[in-house]
């Protein structure tokens, strides 16, 4: 509303936000129904019921685990059909109707190359702000492709309308000469692009499917560059489908286990546990994004984790 963006673009962002939201929220979801269903059961004593006619606690648990791995094969479906488009979207709109950015979309503020009208910019690195470019290569070309000047820099900062270069080396091709070079401590040179036109927007995870992620990965490698925050990400698409089946594994001996305080007691134990989990998602992402564990192990360590403990409260309950 402050951005003053019509209404309809309103509406179509928050409708192609809903996918997205729908994925996130599924596993908490399954988690708290598993143990709604569970604990009114308990409460109306038809889990009595069915251990007295012969049934035990691994027989009531397997159609829930056979529904959460469909649940979690389509959770993986929807999260590589339908969630990239509608994330590229309704992110397209944040950045263009709401920020006032370029459309441009790339993965990472690091190494860029950009290609003007007659030139051709590359940028080791952008600061925060996107003011301060370090390592510039600037080449300039004539109508047939010909390198007509080369400009060098260690810092590019833009100030005042222009981009001010320091420490740097300047190459010069001039009729009958050749190329001629100088060195400079200072240049001002003025450049149709600003500082957003460079600026990159970093494309989420969300808005790549697995084998988007996976090729953009693999080519960061093969050019040299540290591609593990990619590897992590990539496995991260394949672990978290797989929580709803852990969710299942938690929520089944919470609501068989809890006593005092009923259905709302364990409800809040499973959120809590939800909370917790993807707490430590979020710290073994993170620990993977700095090479300390595996991009695997990152990505699959929470579910591991969890797993194991829910496991072992399923021990716990009464057969």
């Amino acid at each position: 509303m402050e951005s003053g963006v019509p209404k309809e673009v309103m509406l179509s962002y928050f409708l192609f936000k809903i996918p997205y939201m729908l994925v996130q929220m599924l596993p908490p979801s399954v988690l708290i129904a598993v143990v709604i269903l569970f604990t009114i059961m308990k409460n109306n004593n038809e889990i009595t019921a069915l251990k007295a006619s012969g049934i035990n606690v691994n027989q009531l648990l397997q159609p829930i685990v056979f529904m959460s791995v469909f649940l979690a094969a389509l959770l993986f479906l929807l999260s590589e059909v339908v969630v990239p488009f509608t994330s590229s979207r309704c992110n397209d709109i944040w950045r263009t109707k709401v920020r006032k950015r370029r459309t441009q979309s790339f993965y990472g503020r690091s190494h860029i190359w950009y290609k003007s009208k007659n030139a051709i910019y590359w940028f080791g690195k952008f600061d925060s702000n996107g003011t301060i470019a370090h390592d510039v290569s600037i080449y300039y070309f004539s109508s047939d492709f010909r390198l007509v000047r080369r400009i060098d820099a260690r810092l590019a900062v833009w100030k005042n309308g222009s981009w001010h270069l320091k420490d740097g080396v300047e190459l010069k091709l001039k009729k009958g000469e050749g190329y001629v070079s100088k060195g400079f401590q200072q240049l001002t040179i003025s450049l149709p692009e600003t500082p957003q036109t460079f600026t990159q927007v970093e494309r989420k995870p969300e808005e790549l499917n697995y084998w988007q992620l996976r090729r953009f990965a693999e080519r960061v490698q093969e050019e040299g560059y540290d591609a593990t925050r990619y590897f992590v990400d990539l496995n991260i698409k394949l672990a978290f489908p797989f929580i709803v089946v852990v969710m299942v594994l938690i929520g089944f001996p919470i609501s068989m286990k809890v006593e005092k305080g009923g259905g709302p007691m364990a409800v809040s134990l499973g959120v809590a546990l939800c909370f917790l989990y993807v707490f430590l998602l979020g710290v073994t992402r993170a620990i993977g994004f700095s090479g300390l564990l595996p991009p695997f192990l990152s990505a699959w360590l929470a579910n591991i984790v969890f797993a194991i403990f829910g496991i072992y409260l399923i021990t716990l309950v009464p057969r």
